[in-house]
Protein backbone atom coordinates (compact mmCIF):
# COMPACT_ATOMS: atom_id res chain seq x y z
CA UNK A 1 0.00 0.00 0.00
CA UNK A 2 2.14 3.22 -0.90
CA UNK A 3 2.58 5.94 1.54
CA UNK A 4 1.48 9.41 1.21
CA UNK A 5 2.97 11.54 2.86
CA UNK A 6 2.94 15.80 2.86
CA UNK A 7 6.78 17.24 3.63
CA UNK A 8 5.25 20.92 4.39
CA UNK A 9 2.87 19.56 7.12
CA UNK A 10 6.34 17.39 8.40
CA UNK A 11 8.01 20.67 8.52
CA UNK A 12 5.18 22.31 10.34
CA UNK A 13 5.62 19.46 13.25
CA UNK A 14 9.39 19.94 13.68
CA UNK A 15 8.30 23.41 14.14
CA UNK A 16 5.92 23.19 16.44
CA UNK A 17 8.19 20.87 18.47
CA UNK A 18 11.08 22.96 18.18
CA UNK A 19 8.87 26.18 19.18
CA UNK A 20 7.19 24.08 22.42
CA UNK A 21 10.30 23.19 23.69
CA UNK A 22 12.36 26.19 23.08
CA UNK A 23 9.13 29.20 23.78
CA UNK A 24 10.49 32.81 22.50
CA UNK A 25 14.05 31.88 21.74
CA UNK A 26 13.88 30.63 18.16
CA UNK A 27 13.66 33.22 15.00
CA UNK A 28 13.53 32.48 11.66
CA UNK A 29 17.14 31.87 11.01
CA UNK A 30 17.16 29.76 13.81
CA UNK A 31 14.55 27.08 12.62
CA UNK A 32 16.27 27.38 8.61
CA UNK A 33 19.33 26.06 10.01
CA UNK A 34 17.88 23.39 12.61
CA UNK A 35 15.71 22.18 10.06
CA UNK A 36 17.69 22.67 7.19
CA UNK A 37 14.98 24.40 5.11
CA UNK A 38 16.16 27.45 3.08
CA UNK A 39 15.22 30.71 4.55
CA UNK A 40 12.11 31.33 1.49
CA UNK A 41 10.65 27.85 2.44
CA UNK A 42 11.11 28.57 5.70
CA UNK A 43 9.61 31.99 5.56
CA UNK A 44 6.30 30.39 3.26
CA UNK A 45 5.74 27.61 5.89
CA UNK A 46 6.02 30.46 9.43
CA UNK A 47 3.66 32.52 7.62
CA UNK A 48 1.46 30.19 7.46
CA UNK A 49 1.37 28.96 10.60
CA UNK A 50 1.01 32.51 11.75
CA UNK A 51 -1.91 33.17 10.14
CA UNK A 52 -3.32 30.01 10.96
CA UNK A 53 -2.74 30.31 14.55
CA UNK A 54 -0.04 28.30 15.54
CA UNK A 55 2.57 29.91 16.22
CA UNK A 56 2.98 33.62 17.01
CA UNK A 57 6.14 35.98 17.26
CA UNK A 58 7.07 38.19 20.03
CA UNK A 59 8.88 42.01 19.94
CA UNK A 60 12.46 40.44 19.36
CA UNK A 61 10.48 38.27 16.01
CA UNK A 62 11.11 34.98 18.36
CA UNK A 63 8.60 32.36 18.05
CA UNK A 64 5.93 30.67 20.35
CA UNK A 65 2.90 28.61 20.11
CA UNK A 66 -0.22 30.37 18.89
CA UNK A 67 -3.83 30.45 20.50
CA UNK A 68 -4.98 28.12 17.96
CA UNK A 69 -2.61 24.97 19.16
CA UNK A 70 -3.38 25.85 22.67
CA UNK A 71 -7.39 26.02 21.83
CA UNK A 72 -6.59 22.12 20.32
CA UNK A 73 -4.60 21.43 23.62
CA UNK A 74 -7.15 22.25 25.66
CA UNK A 75 -9.64 20.01 23.37
CA UNK A 76 -7.66 17.14 24.24
CA UNK A 77 -7.12 17.31 27.94
CA UNK A 78 -11.19 17.25 28.17
CA UNK A 79 -11.29 14.00 27.36
CA UNK A 80 -9.35 13.20 30.62
CA UNK A 81 -10.39 12.99 34.00
CA UNK A 82 -8.58 16.11 36.03
CA UNK A 83 -10.37 19.09 33.61
CA UNK A 84 -13.70 16.90 34.17
CA UNK A 85 -13.15 16.55 37.82
CA UNK A 86 -12.14 20.45 37.99
CA UNK A 87 -15.66 21.61 36.28
CA UNK A 88 -17.36 19.49 38.51
CA UNK A 89 -15.61 20.43 41.98
CA UNK A 90 -15.17 24.40 40.91
CA UNK A 91 -18.73 24.91 40.60
CA UNK A 92 -19.43 24.56 44.58
CA UNK A 93 -16.49 26.34 45.12
CA UNK A 94 -17.78 29.56 42.83
CA UNK A 95 -20.69 29.39 44.57
CA UNK A 96 -18.90 29.80 48.03
CA UNK A 97 -16.51 32.12 47.29
CA UNK A 98 -18.63 34.05 44.22
CA UNK A 99 -15.66 34.50 42.29
CA UNK A 100 -13.81 32.90 38.95
CA UNK A 101 -11.76 29.67 39.86
CA UNK A 102 -9.15 28.62 37.09
CA UNK A 103 -7.19 25.27 36.33
CA UNK A 104 -3.71 25.51 34.70
CA UNK A 105 -0.60 23.38 34.26
CA UNK A 106 3.33 24.63 34.16
CA UNK A 107 4.98 24.05 30.68
CA UNK A 108 8.45 25.09 30.88
CA UNK A 109 8.16 29.18 32.41
CA UNK A 110 4.65 29.41 31.38
CA UNK A 111 0.89 28.70 32.73
CA UNK A 112 -1.16 26.97 30.47
CA UNK A 113 -4.81 27.63 31.12
CA UNK A 114 -6.86 24.92 30.93
CA UNK A 115 -10.17 25.12 32.55
CA UNK A 116 -12.25 27.84 34.06
CA UNK A 117 -15.46 28.18 36.44
CA UNK A 118 -16.75 32.05 35.95
CA UNK A 119 -18.69 33.72 38.24
CA UNK A 120 -20.45 36.43 37.03
CA UNK A 121 -19.34 39.95 37.70
CA UNK A 122 -18.95 43.40 36.21
CA UNK A 123 -15.29 42.75 35.88
CA UNK A 124 -14.49 39.82 33.79
CA UNK A 125 -10.89 37.32 34.34
CA UNK A 126 -9.60 37.51 30.97
CA UNK A 127 -7.56 34.51 31.25
CA UNK A 128 -9.23 31.57 29.00
CA UNK A 129 -8.41 28.19 28.57
CA UNK A 130 -5.94 27.72 25.76
CA UNK A 131 -3.78 31.02 27.37
CA UNK A 132 -0.67 30.86 28.44
CA UNK A 133 1.11 33.84 30.83
CA UNK A 134 4.64 34.35 32.51
CA UNK A 135 4.60 31.69 35.55
CA UNK A 136 6.29 33.92 37.68
CA UNK A 137 3.49 36.50 37.37
CA UNK A 138 1.19 34.56 38.24
CA UNK A 139 -0.35 32.47 41.60
CA UNK A 140 -0.84 29.57 39.11
CA UNK A 141 2.93 29.46 38.31
CA UNK A 142 4.05 30.05 41.82
CA UNK A 143 1.76 27.57 43.62
CA UNK A 144 3.46 25.00 40.22
CA UNK A 145 6.99 26.53 40.57
CA UNK A 146 7.27 25.81 44.62
CA UNK A 147 7.49 22.35 43.87
CA UNK A 148 10.35 22.20 41.71
CA UNK A 149 13.87 21.56 43.00
CA UNK A 150 16.42 24.33 43.22
CA UNK A 151 17.97 22.39 41.07
CA UNK A 152 15.06 22.22 38.27
CA UNK A 153 14.67 26.50 38.89
CA UNK A 154 17.84 27.12 38.38
CA UNK A 155 17.26 25.30 35.04
CA UNK A 156 14.48 27.24 34.19
CA UNK A 157 15.77 30.95 35.53
CA UNK A 158 19.38 30.66 34.68
CA UNK A 159 21.75 33.23 36.78
CA UNK A 160 19.74 36.30 38.35
CA UNK A 161 18.06 36.47 34.96
CA UNK A 162 15.57 39.65 34.62
CA UNK A 163 11.88 38.43 34.03
CA UNK A 164 9.25 39.94 32.37
CA UNK A 165 7.59 42.97 34.28
CA UNK A 166 3.79 42.65 33.52
CA UNK A 167 2.87 45.29 36.28
CA UNK A 168 4.19 47.34 38.59
CA UNK A 169 3.90 44.67 41.28
CA UNK A 170 5.67 42.00 39.18
CA UNK A 171 8.32 40.35 40.41
CA UNK A 172 11.26 40.84 38.17
CA UNK A 173 14.54 39.34 39.10
CA UNK A 174 15.31 35.81 39.48
CA UNK A 175 16.70 35.57 42.94
CA UNK A 176 14.04 37.49 44.27
CA UNK A 177 11.19 34.86 42.78
CA UNK A 178 13.41 32.09 44.38
CA UNK A 179 13.00 33.73 48.45
CA UNK A 180 9.47 34.20 47.31
CA UNK A 181 8.90 30.71 46.47
CA UNK A 182 10.52 29.54 49.46
CA UNK A 183 7.39 30.98 51.34
CA UNK A 184 5.10 29.69 48.69
CA UNK A 185 6.74 26.26 49.13
CA UNK A 186 6.08 26.79 53.47
CA UNK A 187 2.48 27.85 52.90
CA UNK A 188 1.17 25.59 50.70
CA UNK A 189 -0.48 28.18 48.31
CA UNK A 190 0.68 31.09 46.28
CA UNK A 191 -0.40 34.64 46.19
CA UNK A 192 -0.77 37.34 42.94
CA UNK A 193 -1.20 40.70 44.10
CA UNK A 194 -1.87 42.67 41.44
CA UNK A 195 1.45 40.96 39.58
CA UNK A 196 -0.56 39.81 36.24
CA UNK A 197 -2.70 42.12 36.13
CA UNK A 198 -3.64 45.73 38.06
CA UNK A 199 -6.78 45.75 40.00
CA UNK A 200 -7.17 41.83 39.72
CA UNK A 201 -5.68 39.83 43.23
CA UNK A 202 -5.31 35.41 43.20
CA UNK A 203 -4.94 32.67 45.77
CA UNK A 204 -3.28 29.23 43.78
CA UNK A 205 -2.43 26.07 45.17
CA UNK A 206 -0.77 22.92 43.59
CA UNK A 207 -2.43 19.81 42.49
CA UNK A 208 -0.45 16.32 43.64
CA UNK A 209 -0.73 13.38 41.98
CA UNK A 210 0.72 10.02 43.70
CA UNK A 211 3.34 10.69 46.16
CA UNK A 212 3.91 14.27 47.12
CA UNK A 213 6.34 15.89 45.01
CA UNK A 214 5.85 17.89 41.87
CA UNK A 215 2.36 19.18 40.70
CA UNK A 216 1.04 18.12 37.62
CA UNK A 217 -1.18 21.24 37.70
CA UNK A 218 -2.83 23.79 40.13
CA UNK A 219 -6.09 25.73 40.88
CA UNK A 220 -6.61 29.39 41.46
CA UNK A 221 -9.34 31.64 42.52
CA UNK A 222 -9.19 35.51 41.06
CA UNK A 223 -11.26 38.44 42.17
CA UNK A 224 -11.00 42.55 41.35
CA UNK A 225 -9.06 43.87 44.26
CA UNK A 226 -12.16 45.80 46.39
CA UNK A 227 -13.10 42.36 47.22
CA UNK A 228 -9.93 40.69 48.45
CA UNK A 229 -9.79 41.69 51.60
CA UNK A 230 -12.90 40.89 52.81
CA UNK A 231 -13.17 37.39 50.56
CA UNK A 232 -9.27 36.44 51.46
CA UNK A 233 -9.06 34.24 53.81
CA UNK A 234 -12.40 32.50 52.45
CA UNK A 235 -10.43 32.22 49.34
CA UNK A 236 -7.48 30.58 50.72
CA UNK A 237 -9.30 28.01 52.42
CA UNK A 238 -11.78 27.16 49.56
CA UNK A 239 -8.61 27.28 46.96
CA UNK A 240 -6.40 24.51 49.74
CA UNK A 241 -9.30 22.23 50.04
CA UNK A 242 -10.32 22.32 46.52
CA UNK A 243 -6.70 21.12 45.64
CA UNK A 244 -6.55 18.89 48.19
CA UNK A 245 -10.24 17.02 46.82
CA UNK A 246 -8.27 17.03 42.97
CA UNK A 247 -5.24 15.55 44.44
CA UNK A 248 -7.07 13.06 46.12
CA UNK A 249 -9.92 12.29 44.14
CA UNK A 250 -7.42 12.13 40.80
CA UNK A 251 -4.92 10.28 42.90
CA UNK A 252 -7.65 7.37 43.30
Amino acid sequence: MPSYKVPALFRASEILRLVSENPNKLKLIDLSKMLEVNKSSMFSILITMENLGWVSKNNANAYKIGDFMGKIGSAYLRQFDLLQLFNQKAEASKQIVGETFQLARLEGKEVFYLGKAEAESLIRIVTDPGMRYPAHATALGKAMLSTLSETELAGLYEGNAALEKMTVHTIDQADQLFEHLRVVRQNGFAFDLQEATLGVCCVSAPIFIGQRGKASAAVSVSMPLHQWETKKELAIQEICKLAKELSNIHES
